[in-house]
Formats: C-alpha cells, structure tokens, sequence
C-alpha cells in the first residue's frame, strides 16, 4: 500500500476521529431516547417497539465504540460478536414497530402479521445461538484497515437476505400507514417517520463485510462516507423520535416538543459536547507525549457545569421562542402560579410567623388560628402554649353560634378575633378567627396596640382570603377536569388513529372523585356543591334521572344513598365497629348530626370520627366506581 502525504494522513486522522465521535454520539442519543421512551409513554405498543430499536441502536454504536479503545484481538471479536446481537435484533424490532404504527391507523394487527413477526422473533433467538459459534461470523481481520472486521460466511450471507427481506416488509407497513392517515399534521409526522426511520437500518448493517477491498484502498473515502453516515443517522433518529413522541401521551404539541428538546439537551447533547471535548483534549495529549494528562477530568466537569448552566440560563428563553410563541402571554401566566399560589404548608408557615409577632408584640403566651370551613371549624395553626384542642372546637363553635357575627369574642380568659374576607375586615363573609391567650383582660388596648393588632388581623385575613381563591380556583379545575381529560385523551387518539377517537371513554381521576363525594355528601341536603358536583357525569346519575323526575340533584342524592346502604352490615343496626363507617355517613351526612354528637354515641373522639369519615368516603367512593363500571359493562353488553 502506498504512503499517503502527510496532509492527507493528518486530514484523515481528524475525520476518523470526528467519526468516532459522532459513532459514540449515536450511542449516546439512542440511549437517551430509549429512557425517554421508558419514562413518559411506555404503555403505548408504538412508543415500546421504538424503544426496542433505540435499544438496538445502543448494542449496535455502543460496541463500535469500544472496540476503538483496544488493541486486543481476543477483546475486539467479543465486541463485534456482541455488535452483531443489536444487528440481528433490528429486523424483528423493526417489523413489529411498523405493525404497530399500522394498527394506530385503524388497521389491527390479523394472524398473517402476527405470526410473520413470531417467525421473525423465532429466527432472531436462533441466530444469536449461532454468534457463539464460528459458523456464522468468519475470522477476524486485524490488520487490514480501516478498522477490524470480521470475514463473511454463508449464514451470514443468508442473514442479509433475511435482514433486506425483513425490512422490505417492514417499509410496506410504514407506507400503508402513511397512505391511511387522514389528516395534515399526522400525514406530515409520519411521513418524517417513515423517511427517518430508513436511516437507523441502513446505518446499523456492517457493510465491512462485503466492502472491506474498497475501503481498505479508500480509506479516506471510507471515513468520509463513515462520518457523513454517521451524522445523517444521528439526526434521523431525534427526527424518528419527535414522530413516536405524540404517540400514547395527551399533552399538547408544545409541550411534547418542548419536554423532548429539553431532554435531549440535558441528556444527549450534553454528554456528546463533553464527549467530544475531552477526546480533543486527550487526542492533543498523545500528540506532546502525554495521553492521560490532568486536563482530561478537568475538561469534562468544566464542560458538565457549562453545559448545566446554558441550559439552565437560556432554556426558558428558547422554549418562548421554538415553542411558545404564540401563546407568550398564557404561557408566562401559568409559569408564575408556581410561585404564587398558596399551599397549605405555605399558608401554616406564613400563619405561624403572624402568631409569632402577636405574640411578641403583645408578650402573651402563645396564639392560635381558627378556619371556618364547610364542615365546621378547624384549627389551623398555633404557636407558644396550647389553650385549645381539636375536642373544644364544637365548645367555641356553639359560642360563636351565640354571638352576633363578626363581634370579638371572650372563650376562658382567650380573646377570638374575627377574621373577614375584605381590606380591614370591613366585608361581611367570616373566614376564621384568631385567638390570642389570656388577652380578653387587656382591653380596650392603647391606640398603638390597637393598630398593631388591627395590622395584623388584616394580614391574616389577606392570607385566608387569597387561599380561598384559590381553593375555589383548584374546585373549578377538577369540574372542568372529566371534560380536560376527555380532551386530552382524544388529542391522543386522533393524531394518528381515526378510529381511536370513538373508543375514547370518558373518566374521572380517582383522587378528584373522593373530593367529588366529599362535597356532594357535605351538600347533601343542597348547596352549590351538589348541584354542580362532577358526579352529575357519571352514567349512574344520568339513568338515575328517569327515576327523580329529571333532577339532577336528587338523582345524585339517590346514588349517594344507593352506595351507603351498599355498605350497611347485615342485621339489626348497632353501634359496633363493623357498623361504624355506615353509622358515620348515615348519621353526619343524611342526618345531619352535630360532629360532638356522633362523637358521643359512637364513643370516639373528634379528632377520630375526622380520620374515620375520611374512611368511609374513600369506600362509598370505591363503591361508586364499581357501580358506575358494572353500569357501563352492562350497557355495553
């Protein structure tokens, strides 16, 4: 073989290396991208299969790249061999992922192509057998460049027919598929799949089997070719990835390009920089002598952190611009709520503080913060020493009962300020109160004091008042969450699939349900409540309707009693545990019975009859839910 100049060897050099590196950069991506499909949509067939050929993609790039690092004979066939297991799992992989983006379309899986990928699977298992065996790679080549390789034999003749084979059928599906979508946008997306996903099987196959005279002589060539290929492909499956992305998840477009270029940044293209980098660096060592100098691991964390911190700089500034654009002012709302929606830990820790200054302001023992809710008052926060106790709370509401409405009030030698929902409590709708020890002795109060306590029950009051709000906000969220969610799941559905948008049911999250039964039992006897509950949805209820005289509240009423009584122990009615949670529902909520009340007959206390109701609106909850789910199998029937 003839010398080359040394301008052509160094050129040659720096393209080998940029191949390299674009070689371990496929890997990486295609690591990246197999995570991301096991993370956010796993349960849909499309997205699985994708991430099988991700995995392949890994097996195939990731060997390539460690044979680089050796000069073992022994250690570079292992390598290969292993290379070749990624290889010879692409067919399969590929012909199920096709089948699968088929049956998005409308077009189910039948027995022919069932069993064409079984057969597949079947040949695939038998293959990797071979691979530990010399009958189906040859010899290894060392010392002929451009790089190790194995001698072909003729199994492995015979698996490059398969393997074209294979993948014909394959590309058959992808192009039915796009021929059976309907729409702009899904025809648009899979036609980028269809294009895209060429690139990983046509990358993958070793074409130093057959090639390996032309590239021995044209090895400039041959990296030229290796580099281009490598950089294509790598582009290809992010673009492979974007199309699979929409499947299996109900986001909105946006956010489904915005969380996939996101991950990509902090994943892929930030271990390939670094990546690149420290090869420069360290390829740069072996030129002055010194390959494993200090600069390597140093060059990696700087390029780590810098890296981290562009991403973290300037990422919301890209994602405004790609992705927001047209919805800026939308999209800087609802990052901001973030940062200032109230939650209860936020609202205790800000309330404590508050009991605090009156505390030291006033020098009394200790102050506290009652709330009135639905159900009655409820102590939300105190600080210094304790006066009152969750079992007195009946005891201070039957005191207020008594007194005009917003008046400050005397309880044992504690003063309870009225808290209101206006700017210095000049508004009618009572909030809570707050509480201050030993303090009814110490009026009337001088005109500082006065205003210092009138200071702070309006910051109080403000705190409440902005919770509410929002509480109010989150009530109005979970009404519009069965009709959110319908949409979400259709948006789904029908990016690809026609039929999938008329098998689309209708649901309501199990945690938003519970909150539903609360407040329709809370108001069950009536109240805003009820008669804009959720529930109302439910097919149970609709039916129900026939029976009430199309009342939609009575028809709710009716479930609720419906589903108590399902849980009603057999027998005479007593006031024994098995009976207990039945006593609970029945007694506070279609009765009506004080809290302190029921307490008595049911021996517990009132911190215990809470935890114990919230029981058994978790099981009437569960028994909705089975009663709506025996309904609809029954209609559907």
């Amino acid at each position: 073989m003839t010398q080359l100049p040394d301008w052509i060897s160094g050129l040659e050099s720096v393209i080998r290396t940029i191949s390299q590196i674009l070689t371990a950069g496929v890997a990486i991506t295609a690591f990246s991208l197999l995570l991301y499909g096991l993370t956010f949509n796993l349960r849909d067939r499309v997205a699985r299969s994708f991430a099988w050929i991700m995995f392949c993609l890994v097996i195939v790039f990731s060997t390539e790249s460690f044979t680089v690092a050796t000069s073992s004979a022994k250690t570079i066939d292992m390598w290969l061999r292993i290379q070749w297991v990624g290889i010879i799992l692409l067919p399969a992989t590929y012909l199920n992922f096709s089948d699968a983006l088929l049956a998005t379309t409308g077009l189910p899986s039948r027995w022919r192509r069932k069993w064409a990928i079984r057969v597949a699977n079947f040949i695939s298992l038998i293959l990797i057998i071979l691979l530990a065996t010399p009958w189906f790679l040859g010899p290894l080549v060392m010392d002929e460049p451009p790089a190790p390789h194995n001698q072909p034999t003729l199994i492995t003749e015979i698996f490059t027919v398969y393997y074209v084979f294979i993948m014909v059928l394959a590309w058959i599906n992808f192009i039915r598929a796009y021929r059976r979508t309907v729409t702009q946008s899904s025809k648009r997306r899979m036609l980028y799949l269809t294009v895209s996903a060429l690139a990983p099987a046509i990358g993958s196959f070793p074409f130093l089997l057959y090639g390996s005279d032309f590239a021995s002589s044209q090895t400039l060539v041959f990296w030229s070719i290796a580099t281009l290929t490598n950089l294509i492909l790598g582009g290809f499956v992010v673009v492979m990835a974007y199309s699979v992305a929409f499947f299996g998840v109900p986001w909105p477009d946006r956010v489904v390009k915005s969380r996939l270029f996101k991950w990509l940044l902090r994943g892929a293209i930030t271990a390939i920089l670094t990546l690149a980098v420290v090869t420069i660096v360290r390829r740069a060592g072996q030129i002055f002598g010194n390959p494993y100098n200090a600069f390597v691991p140093i060059t990696m964390v700087v390029m780590i952190l810098i890296s981290e911190y562009a991403i973290t700089m300037f990422y919301p500034y890209i994602e405004r611009w790609l992705f927001f654009a047209k919805d800026e002012d939308d999209f800087l709302m609802v990052k901001s709520l973030e940062d200032r929606i109230i939650t209860r830990s936020d609202l205790k820790q800000i309330l404590e503080m508050m009991l605090a200054a009156v505390c030291d302001r006033f020098q009394t023992s200790g102050a506290y913060l009652i709330e009135k809710t639905d159900e009655g008052l409820a102590l939300v926060t105190q600080t210094g020493e304790r006066h009152l106790y969750d079992n007195q709370l009946d005891e201070v509401e039957e005191l207020i009962e008594k007194t005009p409405e917003g008046q400050r009030i005397t309880w044992q030698d504690d003063s309870l300020i009225p808290l209101k929902n206006g700017s210095n409590g000049d508004a009618n709708m009572l909030l809570g109160y707050l509480g201050v020890n030993d303090f009814a002795a110490k009026y009337p109060l001088e005109a500082d004091d006065d205003e210092a306590l009138t200071t702070l029950v309006h910051r109080a009051s403000m705190v409440l008042r902005d919770r509410l709000t929002q509480e109010n906000l989150f009530r109005t969220f979970e009404r519009l969450n069965s009709e959110e969610e319908l949409i979400e799941k259709l948006r789904a559905a029908g990016r690809f699939d026609r039929k999938g948008v008329l098998q689309v049911e209708t649901s309501i999250k199990h945690s938003e349900l519970t909150h539903a039964v609360k407040d329709a039992l809370t108001h069950y006897w009536g109240g805003p409540k009820l008669t804009e509950n959720p529930l109302l949805k439910l097919e149970i209820v609709r039916n129900e309707l026939s029976e009430t005289e199309q009342n939609p509240a009575n028809a709710l009423r009716s479930i609720l009693k419906i589903a108590i009584e399902q849980i009603k122990p057999a027998g005479e009615r007593k006031y024994t545990g098995e009976w207990l949670l039945y006593n609970i529902l029945e007694l506070k909520f279609l009765e009506g019975k004080k809290v302190k009340e029921i307490a008595m007959k049911l021996a517990l206390s009132e911190a215990d009859l809470y935890r114990k109701q919230r029981v058994a609106i978790d099981v009437i909850t569960d028994t909705i839910v089975q009663m709506e789910l025996k309904h609809n199998g029954s209609s559907e029937d």
